[in-house]
């Protein structure tokens, strides 16, 4: 959604256009949702080519980035001998996506951008293969983005020369996040009373909920909502039985992007307590709609989160760090409109310029 919405913006500005390469894993006898996905859309006036590539299961990891770059070559020329021409390469992450994007620049003439954004800089480059190939396409690019100062920082950990990494952040679409006209009857709605926080993301170990969940039994007068889906779900709602909170917990489940805004402005605080985050686009959301947020010292949460009126970011992601955070909170919680007109400073129209600024200089630059 983050990427989508980031393209959206650029296009939206009358100078870039854009057809998108999605590729979606795919394997026999195995029926993930995104088997359902159309080999083509049309999403907010962008053409979404989705072919199939082999993912293998349990050598997804070191097979994908080949097995996209295949897919992805075939689909390239059927454009090209269609009639369509392009400029430039734009890529998210750096493995697979990266590793395959810089084959395609390579073969079709192309200068390629990647877009580094949490894991493929923190993580994957510590296993052998991926972390050759990672720091293979970092050489090959011709310029990266990062998403946060300190996702930066780790690009250059990883060779990356400081001339070649451009700093631009996630933003968030303030039309869509904003407050609840009627907040009181937004939390009626979700049936809230008392003090409420709320989490979204991925029901996932990385995501922190179990570390919230543990918190909340520190919290007897707080309630939470976590939004979102994942392989933890059973897990959570048995560690909130275990703690004691299954009453004061609600497993929301996934919900539409364009509703997450009542969720938001509907709680108190947000809780975000991911063990690594790129840019937590979920921050932005949350003060758009109105609601400070209690943070885990993750990858781009003190950019995200630098006055009193957004809220906190903890020193340790720990279950007791995350209590006497909200406690911390909820003892002076800011003026909502103040958290609002924070996080107006932050919507995309600078990280499009910085995008236009930075693909002219490329295109320059392979023109010479």
């Amino acid at each position: 959604m983050f990427v989508e919405n980031r393209l959206r913006h650029l296009v939206a500005s009358g100078e870039a256009e854009s057809t998108v390469l999605a590729p979606v894993p795919w394997f026999p006898g195995r029926t993930p949702p995104r088997a359902a996905v159309p080999a083509t859309e049309r999403r907010h006036g962008l053409t979404v080519h989705h072919p199939r590539f082999a993912a293998p299961p349990g050598i997804g990891m070191y097979s994908n980035p080949f097995a996209l770059a295949h897919v992805a070559r075939r689909a390239l020329r059927r454009l090209l001998a269609a009639g369509q021409r392009f400029d430039a390469i734009d890529a998210h992450y750096l493995y697979p996506d990266g590793v395959a994007a810089v084959r395609l620049g390579r073969e079709f003439g192309l200068p390629v951008v990647i877009t580094a954004r949490g894991s493929d800089t923190s993580q994957l480059p510590r296993h052998a293969v991926p972390g050759r190939l990672i720091r293979d396409a970092i050489a090959r690019a011709d310029a990266l983005i990062a998403v946060s100062a300190d996702l930066a920082e780790g690009l250059h950990a990883l060779g990356a020369p400081r001339e070649k990494v451009t700093v631009l952040r996630n933003g968030v679409d303030l039309g869509l996040f904003r407050q609840p006209a009627d907040r009181d009857a937004a939390r009626a709605a979700l049936g809230l009373d008392g003090p409420t926080l709320v989490s979204v993301g991925l029901l996932i170990p990385r995501k922190g909920h179990h570390l919230t969940i543990e918190a909340l039994a520190q919290l007897p007068d707080h309630r939470l909502l976590i939004v979102g889906d994942g392989p933890e779900r059973e897990r959570l709602q048995a560690l909130a039985t275990r703690f004691g909170v299954a009453d004061r917990l609600r497993l929301v489940g996934p919900q539409p992007h364009d509703k997450l805004a009542m969720y938001y402005g509907a709680a108190d605080a947000m809780v975000l307590a991911s063990s690594r985050e790129g840019w937590a686009n979920v921050l932005l959301e949350s003060l758009a709609c109105g609601t400070p947020v209690v943070a885990s010292p993750a990858w781009g949460s003190r950019e995200a989160i630098a006055a009193p009126e957004a809220g906190l970011v903890l020193d340790e992601t720990s279950a007791a760090a995350i209590a006497a955070g909200v406690r911390r909170l909820f003892a002076a919680l800011p003026d909502r409109k103040a958290t609002r007109a924070y996080a107006e400073r932050f919507g995309w129209e600078e990280t499009t310029m910085g995008q236009l600024e930075l693909f002219r200089r490329v295109l320059a630059g392979s023109a010479a």
